[in-house]
């Protein structure tokens, strides 16, 4: 059995009868047992459940009653709830948290019949970019032991890569699905804002936040997408619009391409973006140059908005309401400090305090409210673009894959976001792609489309996939 099937050839294979859906599950549970000793990208992996759902599901493709992903094993992301089960957010604070009821993505993967298997690693709470910071240790990368994954969403794209589970969740609120796919050689879908209910994904900073997926290929990202979308009434940002199998945009396409951004790259890493380029020319594209809005503002502004909604949304997290509480205190002010103060971890407190500080009242003129004031200013940038090109090429993340144990301090880690923010500002369709290895470690590229462009943006991905093989190559496990 082949470690690296997509979705669609599963499917195809179930439905065959080539092997059974619990020959299948017990073949990934196996995988999982020996390879994510060294990974670490599962926080929590149910066996006797998968085989029972297992079972179910050939019942069904017997009885000729499967839906797509009936028999297909789906990951999620620690950060969904998942009824009667541990959702952490890798967290200490929510270390005895047991979900109630089901995320609205994880109710309609099951609906569809996809086999839930397990929780992924991830930066607690979703604050990072290598997975390092998660109370159940760091992930490490496939291809590479002795390097990050990305974060948040390290632990899906961690396990995906790695042929652990065909598909996995994650969620994206700076980056945080396309920057692991990059790093691990993968595809990582980022939906527009909306398209995707955030109804029981623990909330980062929620005018960010948008889950997404994880997959071996754009096809798979496409299935995925069409299962996991629409409208939610328990999500009031949540938008309806329909999904079409067809892209109504005519082929070839205007590009937007900033050569100003290459030199913010790694050198090596120039050469598979400019053939990406080169591909897409010979698929019948054309280019124009459109500059770039400076990153290092759109970064900052992200920081200042993540941070403060980050500081409003965890306020929760008290040990009253929600949240582990730590025994005796013996004042209210104790209960809170001590709670709160042993439950998060460093990365967590930093953006809480520096959220904090942007919203107190001497702060929100200079800080936030700027800040909101530079955001418009991002998305009219992106929509003035948009009049011009059809889709956006940019570079995915400024490196490859760091070390586990590289010493770089906060600023230059959060500037491995500096490609992706933008996206999440303006509430953008992205998606990474894989365009190569440089010195063995996997690179990407984006994407990126105008608002609800998601199916524009999937098609000219699977037929970019089409015409490549990256998304073909594995790590040497």
């Amino acid at each position: 059995m082949d470690s690296f099937q997509t979705v669609s050839q599963i499917r195809r294979l179930l439905d065959s009868k080539q092997f059974s859906a619990v020959e299948l599950c017990g073949y990934y549970l196996d995988r999982i047992s020996k390879t994510d000793k060294q990974l670490n990208s599962f926080v929590a992996v149910e066996p006797e459940r998968v085989i029972a759902k297992a079972k179910s599901a050939d019942r069904a493709i017997a009885q000729r009653e499967a839906k797509y992903l009936t028999g297909i094993p789906i990951a999620h992301k620690d950060i969904f709830c998942v009824r009667g089960r541990q959702t952490s957010c890798c967290s200490n604070i929510l270390r005895t948290f047991i979900a109630p009821y089901d995320a609205t993505i994880v109710a309609n993967i099951a609906q569809s019949g996809g086999i839930y298997f397990g929780k992924t690693n991830m930066d607690e709470f979703a604050m990072g970019t290598s997975n390092r910071t998660s109370v159940w240790g760091p992930v490490l990368n496939p291809w590479d032991f002795d390097r990050v994954p990305g974060g948040s969403s390290g632990g899906s794209a961690a396990a995906v890569a790695a042929g652990l589970v065909p598909v996995a969740t994650g969620s994206d609120t700076g980056g945080s699905i396309r920057q692991p796919a990059a790093f691990c050689g993968i595809t990582g879908f980022k939906p527009t804002y909306g398209r995707v209910s955030r109804y029981g994904m623990v909330a980062f900073a929620s005018s960010l936040d948008q889950a997404g997926t994880l997959t071996l290929t754009a096809d798979d990202a496409a299935l995925l997408f069409q299962i996991m979308q629409g409208s939610d009434r328990n999500d009031a940002t949540s938008v309806g619009v329909p999904v079409s199998k067809k892209v109504t945009k005519h082929y070839p396409l205007t590009f937007g391409y900033s050569s100003e951004q290459l030199t913010d790259l790694n050198y090596d890493l120039v050469a598979p973006i400019e053939a990406t380029r080169t591909t897409l020319e010979r698929m019948g594209h054309t280019f124009i140059d459109i500059g770039v809005f400076d990153p290092d503002l759109a970064f900052a502004t992200y920081y200042v908005i993540s941070c403060a909604e980050a500081s409003s949304n965890l306020a929760r997290f008290d040990g009253i309401r929600f949240g582990s509480r730590t025994p005796s205190t013996t004042t209210f002010h104790d209960l809170y400090e001590s709670t709160r103060s042993n439950g998060f971890g460093p990365e967590v407190k930093k953006r809480l305090l520096a959220g904090t500080y942007f919203l107190t009242s001497n702060s929100t003129e200079s800080h936030l409210k700027k800040a909101q004031r530079i955001r418009r200013a991002i998305f009219d940038w992106y929509e003035k673009i948009f009049q011009q090109v059809d889709i956006i090429l940019a570079p995915t993340t400024p490196s490859t894959a760091f070390r586990l144990n590289e010493q770089q301090n906060s600023t230059n880690i959060y500037r491995q976001d500096r490609f992706t923010v933008p996206v999440n500002l303006c509430g953008l369709p992205g998606i990474s792609v894989p365009v190569g290895l440089v010195e063995g470690l996997p690179t990407g590229v984006q994407f990126i489309g105008p608002r609800f462009g998601d199916e524009l943006v999937l098609d000219l991905a699977i037929r970019f996939q089409q015409e490549t093989d990256w998304h073909q190559l594995h790590p040497p496990l």
